[in-house]
């Protein structure tokens, strides 16, 4: 049976009015005089016919709700000062009105704001309890980064060489705090022996640098944590890999097909490495991070951004300079800093040729080489010897992998 518009419009406006009240009605206390299934039902019926009668009359109903609302309030502000009822009803006259010119809108909307009276609960266990204060500053941060500062920076280069973009690199501090944000969810819902690898692998698709640097912070507050961490940031090495191997295929097919035997044997020895750290040293069953541990650090998001657009001018320049060679040292150059970006440089030189060149092949190797001396190096300054050794050993065992298997 098919019904008109406007019938359809006025039994949406019931059902969110009747949906809503229930909501109210299940979470009134037993005796409580407040507005239930009929007063919502029926102050959602008289929004959607004032509105239907004409925008003044809407107006002057919305007004009269207004003050009996404010009436009601007047007289229960003593027993509950809360004003989670007013507000409802008020919303929920709006809702009314709004099906008259959009019901599916109106359902949407009316569907939310029941399940958030409903969650009422949980939601403000999640505020009072389970958020922290650091949390709570970390997610602010993380909004105004992406809400505030990044719509208003210049998509274009700012540089005479075309290569600094502010909205770009802003974009990579959004995602690496955004990561950050991720994994100390990840942490906090499964727990730091599961949590902490599985946020390390697939943070790494984002920045297996920032990860390593990441972990070692919270080696040195925490050294129990030594082997863990260092397996995660394995994992986070070989997600890292994957993106690589990605990238190469899609900028240059061919040279991915010559490089993907020593890519694979590096990536398994980063797994065996990681699953052999995991299970070298169990942490105390009552070890926990403590609540206040942030997600993020600003400051060190920065550092990594900042190195990323001065290695990417170095790169620009030489690759002006010194022609071919210049792109390939350029490229292993953006290795230290960022091996996706290298491999887009590197996979240049097989596009150019027609065909995939020693040169390519071992240039591939050339950047996995920087990066593991560059997270080796951030891995000491970070976390200290004890960290900064075990992640090295693993990284050179990687790359000596990668590297053997290229040769045979």
């Amino acid at each position: 049976m098919n019904f008109s518009p406007k019938i359809m419009a006025f039994f949406t406006a019931m059902s969110v009015g009747f949906l809503i009240g229930t909501v109210r009605e299940r979470l009134h206390q037993p005796g409580a005089l407040m507005a239930g299934i009929r007063t919502h039902t029926v102050a959602a019926l008289i929004g959607a016919v004032a509105l239907y009668l004409g925008a003044a009359i809407f107006l002057v109903a919305l007004a009269l709700m207004g003050i009996l609302i404010g009436i009601g309030y007047d007289r229960s502000y003593i027993r509950d000062p809360g004003m989670t009822g007013e507000v409802s009803l008020a919303l929920t006259v709006l809702l009314g009105g709004l099906a008259i010119e959009s019901s599916q809108l109106a359902a949407a909307l009316g569907v939310t704001v029941a399940c958030l009276l409903f969650f009422k609960k949980p939601l403000r266990q999640f505020s009072q309890e389970l958020l922290s204060e650091r949390e709570l500053e970390d997610a602010l941060i993380l909004f105004a980064a992406v809400v505030v500062v990044l719509p208003i920076l210049s998509r274009e280069a700012i540089d005479p060489w075309g290569t600094f973009k502010p909205f770009a690199i802003w974009k990579v501090v959004v995602v690496i705090m955004f990561a950050g944000m991720m994994g100390h969810l990840a942490i906090r819902l499964t727990g730091v022996r599961w949590g902490l690898p599985l946020a390390g692998f697939f943070s790494g698709f984002v920045s297996s640098t920032a990860v390593i640097m990441d972990l070692g912070r919270r080696v040195k507050d925490k050294p129990e944590l030594s082997d863990i961490a260092c397996a995660a940031s394995l994992l986070s090495t070989l997600a890292s890999l994957l993106l690589f191997a990605l990238v190469i295929g899609a900028s240059s097919p061919a040279l991915l097909g010559d490089v993907v035997w020593p890519l694979f044997c590096g990536g398994l020895s980063l797994l065996v490495l990681a699953l052999v750290w995991f299970k070298r040293r169990p942490l105390p069953t009552d070890f926990s991070l403590p609540s206040t541990e942030g997600a993020f650090q600003f400051k060190h998001v920065l550092f990594i951004a900042v190195s990323i657009s001065s290695v990417s001018l170095i790169s620009t320049w030489m690759g002006i300079w010194f022609g071919e060679s210049g792109t390939l040292a350029s490229a292993v150059i953006v290795g230290f800093a960022e091996i996706h970006a290298a491999a887009v440089g590197i996979s240049q030189l097989s596009i150019q040729h027609g065909s995939v060149t020693a040169l390519a092949k071992w240039g591939v190797i050339g950047i996995l080489a920087a990066s593991v001396v560059s997270k080796s190096t951030l891995s000491y300054i970070s976390g200290g010897g004890h960290y900064g050794g075990k992640v090295t050993l693993s990284l050179v065992i990687f790359i000596s992998a990668a590297a053997l298997a290229m040769l045979f």
